[in-house]
């Protein structure tokens, strides 16, 4: 493919190599280092003028630093006069903060498009936006791509019983990411209200929707400490659910996450779902509830 260059952050390097694969192209020259005092250094090693320019990072693992490393290399390429440089954040970073829900909050997802757009990002691809309208964030164009293809081909082919299932939210911001892929199995769907008291802890859990006797698959985003989906497990395991699964797209396992899996009522399904074909990182969580340990 003649004039696009391809360059992989530090977020995840086997994802960049993949995308690589397949589009037939080798990774462009990059290093990325950092100075004594924690500075991030970036050398592009190869030459950019007039090319169009593809930088792969995500918003996981060292979300600070990853964000930092994709401004200076949007930043390098498009001073080295890169035609149009494009970055594809399959995860954003800061993406929950995308309101002032409370007196002297942060939105913390603006600050992160506006420094996209002056570090010179000319197009933003990303996957499942925590909340589609920081598209509207942007003054430059941004792609916003969907698990749902995906999700509903594994529901499909991997569960025998989808057709007696529901599709379940565990929070009413999914709601209508629930509602589209319930539309098209031509299934049913309930959603979950969840309290807050504070940060990554979940107070308290309202199932909104019947769901004694059924298969229940929780369809959600994003799995940062998984306080969510664990505490979502055990209410429709009370509530009636013979079988749950979760589907999520951003599987981040931050801080108790790992623990709280092991010790909630989830048994694998014996598979992680990689979505090579749509490049989506991290990969589906695919846990399957039925009373025993992960």
């Amino acid at each position: 493919m003649p004039n696009i260059v391809l360059f992989s952050g530090s977020s995840h390097h086997d994802l960049s190599q993949k995308v690589a694969d397949r589009l037939g192209l080798d990774l462009g020259k990059v290093i990325t280092k950092k100075f004594s005092n924690q500075e991030t250094c970036v050398e592009i090693g190869e030459s950019v003028r007039g090319e169009d320019v593809y930088i792969v990072q995500s918003g996981c693992g060292e979300i600070n630093d990853n964000l930092m490393e994709l401004l200076i290399m949007i930043n390098a390429c498009k001073i080295a006069s890169a035609s149009r440089v494009t970055a594809v954040i399959p995860c954003f970073p800061y993406a929950r903060q995308d309101k002032k829900d409370k007196s002297r909050a942060p939105i913390s997802a603006k600050l992160v498009a506006n420094m996209l757009s002056v570090a010179g990002a000319d197009h933003i691809i990303t996957m499942d936006l925590h909340a589609s309208q920081i598209q509207g964030f942007f003054d430059i164009a941004v792609d916003n791509l969907y698990a749902e293809p995906a999700v509903l081909q594994w529901i499909r082919e991997n569960i025998p019983e989808w057709k007696n299932c529901i599709i379940v939210s565990p929070d009413a911001g999914g709601a209508k990411r629930v509602t589209s892929i319930a539309d098209r199995l031509n299934v049913e769907f309930a959603l979950i209200h969840k309290e807050r008291k504070k940060a990554n802890e979940v107070d308290r859990m309202v199932l909104v929707g019947d769901v004694k006797d059924r298969v229940a698959i929780l369809v959600d985003d994003m799995a940062d400490t998984c306080g969510t989906i664990c505490h979502a497990a055990d209410k429709l395991i009370s509530a009636g659910a013979v079988k749950v699964y979760a589907i999520l797209t951003h599987g981040i396992f931050s801080g108790p996450a790992i623990s709280r899996i092991n010790g909630a009522p989830f048994e694998a399904s014996n598979q992680t779902v990689f979505l090579d074909s749509l490049c989506i990182y991290p990969p589906f969580l695919v846990c399957h509830c039925l009373g025993s340990g992960f």
